[in-house]
């Protein structure tokens, strides 16, 4: 269920669904989706669908990582970015392999170490990063040219969007527990420009560490 026929299959599904970015497609090709859940769930590691970590997270759905990884990376290559929710380490590995530097915040340490600990293993050295309250971001290495958050506040936090370098983007799901909505952001220089994606499911964004 981890093979290459298995993977093929995802990126098919994927390009069915409108994503269209090579770099996008061939990177969520790559990455070892089955190491980044518990063993007992590698069998189902290459359907489209979201999967438990623990904690009350969740592994996104390949569908939505593709998507928001596409809009982020839309117009230029990015050297810095932001991730707001470390999660398993999977959409970390992701950015991973297509930016210079992610920065990577997550407030549940146990889920943190773990990440730390895959990412470690596989061999991704351009990744640092950082229990802490997501809604702070990570202000010592701002501006970043990219942003991405995998939970939902129910406002876009401005903190966050101060931290975006101009001509930055920020993809970030919005809303409460039954209505999300995905959103892109840009820094324009002279203000946000805001551009809705789809509707999507997320965790919350919460406050606090734990």
């Amino acid at each position: 269920m981890t093979s290459r026929r298995t993977r093929d299959r995802l990126i098919a599904r994927l390009r069915d669904m409108g994503i269209d970015d090579e770099r996008v497609l061939q990177t969520i090709k790559k990455v070892p989706r089955h190491l980044f859940i518990e063993e007992a769930l590698a069998s189902r590691a290459y359907e489209d669908t979201a999967l438990p970590i623990g904690y009350g997270q969740t592994i996104s759905q390949p569908y939505v990582v593709a998507l928001m990884t596409q809009a982020l990376f839309a117009e230029r290559p990015l050297a810095k970015i932001l991730e707001v929710g470390s999660g398993s380490g999977y959409q970390t590995a992701i950015l991973a392999t297509l930016a210079a530097q992610v920065y990577s915040v997550e407030r549940i340490g146990a889920l943190l170490q773990t990440a730390r600990r895959r990412l470690v293993t596989l061999g991704y050295r351009n990744v640092s990063c950082k229990l802490s309250d997501g809604n702070q971001g990570w202000p010592e290495h701002a501006p970043y040219d990219g942003i991405l958050v995998t939970a939902a506040p129910a406002e876009i936090p401005e903190t966050l969007v101060t931290q975006l370098a101009v001509g930055g983007r920020m993809v970030i799901p919005v809303g409460d527990v039954d209505i999300q909505e995905l959103w892109l952001i840009r820094n324009t220089g002279t203000g946000t420009s805001r551009s809705r994606l789809e509707d999507v499911k997320f965790v919350p964004l919460v406050t606090g560490r734990e």
